[in-house]
C-alpha cells in the first residue's frame, strides 16, 4: 500500500511551485546518485507544495519526498548511460502547453510574471531542464517495463488467488448510447458572422488592435481574456481546418481569411512561427441558433425514436444512420468515457444533462429527445439517450472489472519488474548522502552505503 502512495505523490508533485524561487532556503547539495545532484531546496520546495495540496501522508513526508528525488535521479543516470534522448520539440511542446495552463489557471502572462517575480522567457527557461528530465525518467522507467505482459490466464490466477477484501469496490457504473443531432444554422446568420469578421478585418487593416478585438468580441473565453492569443502550439494541437490557414500565414500585419471550424467562425493573426509550432491569435464568433431550428431538430430527433419504439429500425441502425456525433455513429452509438478510454462510466463522469435522464431509467429505456450543450465545442445538440447496461456497486469481479483487473495485475507486475532494477541498480551506482538525511525510513535500503 505505501509504494501506491509513494507512486501516487511523486506523479502529483508539478513543477509550478519548483520554479518559483523561495529566498528563505538555502541550496545545499543533500545527495549525489551518478553524476547528479540533489538540492535541499528541491525538498523544501515540493513538500511545501505537497503540504499546500493537503497531501496526507503517513509518514515522514520530507522523507518520502527525497527518496522519490533519489530514484528519478537513478532512472536518470541510467537515462544518460543508454543514451535516451527526448527531441527538443517534445520538450519546447510540453513547456509551451505547462506554461499556457499556468497561464490560463492564473489569469494572465502578466500576474504569471508578477507571481514569479520572473519574466516569462525566465520561467521558460526554468521549466525546460525539469520537463526535459521528467521526460527522461519516464521514458526510461518506461524501457524498464516495456515487456511486462500479463496473460488471460494470470489474471484469472490473480483474481482467483487475490484477498477478496482487497479488491476495490466499483461503483455504479453505466454503459450508455447516443444519437446526436445538430440544430441547423440558417444562411442569414452565418451571412451575419462573416459580415462582422469582415468589418473586424477592415478595422485591423485600417490599424485598430486585433488584440482589443478579440477582448471586446470573441467568443473563445479560454483566449479573449489574453486577447485571443492561443500560446505556443503545434499543427496537432489544433484542428486541421484551422491549422492550415494560420501555419499558412506569413505576415505578422496581416489577417486570415474566415476560417470555419467545428467551433464556429475565426479569422487569424500571426504572432510568431518556430519551425513546427506557431503562436498565433484568433477572433471566434459562433452563428446563432433560432428557436425555429431547435424546435425543427428536436421533431426530427422525435421521430426518429418513433421509428425506434415501433421498432422500424434498432437504436444502432439510427445512430449509424441520423447521428452527427462522428465518434459514436459507427459503434451503435456506443459513448466512450475519455477518461478511460472504456464503455464504462461512473455517475460524476456523465454530462449533466444525460445524468438527469438517467434518474428515471430502467436497463434498455430509450430516454426522451432532450437539449444538450456540448462543453467543449460551445454546440448545442439534441440527444436521445439508451441505457444499455447499468452495473450495481459491487467487488471487482472478473466479469464486470475484466479490464481493471488487467490494469491491477500489469501495475503490480509492472512495480516488481522496478523494485528489482532498481535494488540492482542500487549496488552499482555511486550514491552519497548527506548524515542528516541518511536515518530516513526508506522503502529501499540501498540508498545508504555501508
Amino acid at each position: 500500500m505505501r509504494k501506491n502512495i509513494v507512486i501516487s505523490l511523486f506523479a502529483s508533485i508539478i513543477v509550478f511551485f519548483n520554479t518559483n524561487a523561495q529566498t528563505n532556503v538555502i541550496d545545499e547539495v543533500i545527495a549525489v546518485v551518478g553524476d547528479n545532484a540533489i538540492l535541499k531546496s528541491d525538498i523544501e520546495h515540493q513538500y511545501e507544495q505537497a503540504l499546500m495540496e493537503g497531501v496526507n501522508f503517513p509518514g515522514d513526508l520530507k522523507c518520502n519526498i527525497f527518496e522519490q528525488q533519489l530514484i528519478s535521479k537513478l532512472l536518470l543516470n541510467q537515462a544518460k548511460l543508454d543514451s535516451i534522448e527526448v527531441s527538443e520539440n517534445q520538450v519546447v511542446n510540453q513547456v509551451d502547453a505547462t506554461i499556457n495552463y499556468f497561464i490560463n489557471q492564473i489569469g494572465s502572462k502578466e500576474k504569471l510574471e508578477e507571481y514569479f517575480n520572473k519574466s516569462l522567457l525566465q520561467i521558460k527557461r526554468d521549466q525546460m531542464e525539469m520537463i526535459r528530465t521528467k521526460m527522461m525518467t519516464q521514458q526510461m522507467q518506461g524501457e524498464i517495463t516495456k515487456d511486462v505482459k500479463v496473460t488471460p490466464a494470470e489474471i484469472r490466477a490473480f483474481y482467483r488467488n487475490a484477498d477478496k477484501d482487497s479488491l476495490p469496490m466499483v461503483p455504479t457504473q453505466f454503459e450508455l448510447q447516443q444519437i446526436v443531432l445538430y440544430p441547423k444554422v440558417e444562411q442569414k446568420e452565418i451571412d451575419r458572422v462573416k459580415t462582422q469578421l469582415r468589418d473586424f478585418q477592415r478595422q485591423i487593416n485600417e490599424g485598430r488592435d486585433f488584440a482589443t478585438l478579440a477582448v471586446l468580441y470573441s467568443e473563445d473565453k479560454g483566449s479573449a481574456a489574453r486577447g485571443g492569443e492561443l500560446g505556443w502550439m503545434p499543427r496537432s494541437g489544433l484542428v486541421p481546418e484551422f491549422a492550415s490557414v494560420a501555419f499558412n500565414l506569413q505576415d505578422k500585419n496581416k489577417v486570415s481569411k474566415i476560417v470555419e471550424t467545428e467551433y464556429g467562425y475565426h479569422i487569424i493573426q500571426l504572432i510568431d512561427r518556430k519551425g513546427e509550432r506557431i503562436n498565433c491569435r484568433h477572433i471566434l464568433i459562433k452563428p446563432k441558433v433560432s428557436t425555429a431550428a431547435r424546435e425543427e431538430t428536436q421533431a426530427n430527433l422525435d421521430t426518429i425514436r418513433g421509428l425506434i419504439m415501433d421498432k422500424t429500425m434498432s437504436f444502432e441502425e439510427a445512430a449509424l444512420r441520423f447521428s452527427m456525433d462522428k465518434d459514436s455513429r459507427t459503434s451503435g452509438g456506443l459513448m466512450l468515457n475519455p477518461q478511460t478510454g472504456t464503455a464504462k462510466f461512473e455517475l460524476s463522469q456523465i454530462p449533466v444533462a444525460i445524468n438527469k435522464q438517467l434518474q428515471t431509467m430502467s436497463v434498455d429505456d430509450i430516454s426522451p429527445s432532450f437539449y444538450m450543450l456540448d462543453e467543449t465545442k460551445g454546440q448545442e445538440t439534441y440527444c436521445l439517450v439508451k441505457l444499455k447496461k447499468k452495473t450495481d456497486p459491487h467487488k471487482a469481479n472478473l466479469r464486470d472489472d475484466y479490464q481493471m483487473l488487467q490494469m491491477m495485475l500489469e501495475n503490480q507486475k509492472q512495480q516488481e519488474t522496478l523494485d528489482k532494477w532498481i535494488k540492482a541498480k542500487q549496488k552499482e551506482t555511486y550514491i552519497t548522502i548527506d548524515k542528516k538525511w541518511v536515518n530516513c525510513d526508506f522503502e529501499y535500503m540501498g540508498w545508504v552505503k555501508e
